[in-house]
């Protein structure tokens, strides 16, 4: 926490709170974490006791250090029922997706109605959806589904639907072709970012440039 709290800058408190950190932090520099997180490598016991501190740095630097194999069912409820802020659901999603808990996971959060828990699950989709071990039929499930709800979904929701749904269609095949065209029926969607330079990405032109980049 010393480390933390030294590595801390007035400018990135003001940054992150813009991107709607909210409670105590230190604003730390995502390359200061990075450096701290090499140095300590897996620290189990360490990520928990960060986590619990409640302060954003600390609970961003856990979910560095803490060991996916570890990860228990219960122990991601209880960081998930924590999550405030899109910051620390994304460096939550990518601890989930280490695990061997992340399926499962996408399965319970997605279906739910809370703002952070949901975007929760379509993030983790978005990183699980490049894996081979999700067939094309598996993965084209979840189109219907973000069609039909991605215009009442809340505000951060939207946003990790349109991710999922270009992780999907970046697979490439029947799975580029189905995505494109739920993309066209949805239409555009409307996410806020507050005041920040974010934005969510088109999702048409995204896979056509990615699945370029693979050709």
């Amino acid at each position: 926490m010393a480390s933390l709290e030294s590595a801390g800058t007035a400018q990135n408190r003001k940054v992150y709170a813009r991107h709607g950190v909210r409670g105590p932090m230190f604003g730390v520099s995502y390359a200061a974490l990075g450096k701290l997180s090499k140095r300590i490598k897996k620290d189990h016991p360490l990520a928990v006791a960060l986590w619990e501190s409640g302060n954003h740095d600390a609970r961003v630097l856990a979910t560095q250090v803490a060991d996916p194999a570890a990860a228990t069912s219960a122990l991601l409820e209880a960081w998930r029922k924590e999550l405030d802020n899109y910051v620390l659901t994304d460096a939550f999603v990518k601890y989930v997706s280490q695990s061997g808990l992340a399926d499962k996971k996408i399965a319970q959060w997605t279906s739910k109605k809370a703002e952070w828990t949901a975007s929760a699950g379509w993030s983790l989709l978005a990183y699980r959806a490049r894996s081979l071990d999700w067939s094309q039929r598996d993965l084209s499930a979840f189109l219907p589904v973000i069609e039909a709800q991605i215009h009442y979904a809340k505000n951060r929701v939207r946003h990790s639907m349109i991710s999922a749904l270009i992780a999907i269609g970046i697979r490439g095949g029947q799975l580029e072709k189905k995505a494109v065209a739920a993309a066209k029926r949805i239409g555009p969607v409307e996410v806020d970012h507050g005041e920040t330079g974010c934005k969510t990405p088109d999702p048409i032109p995204y896979i056509a440039r990615a699945r370029a980049r693979k050709r």
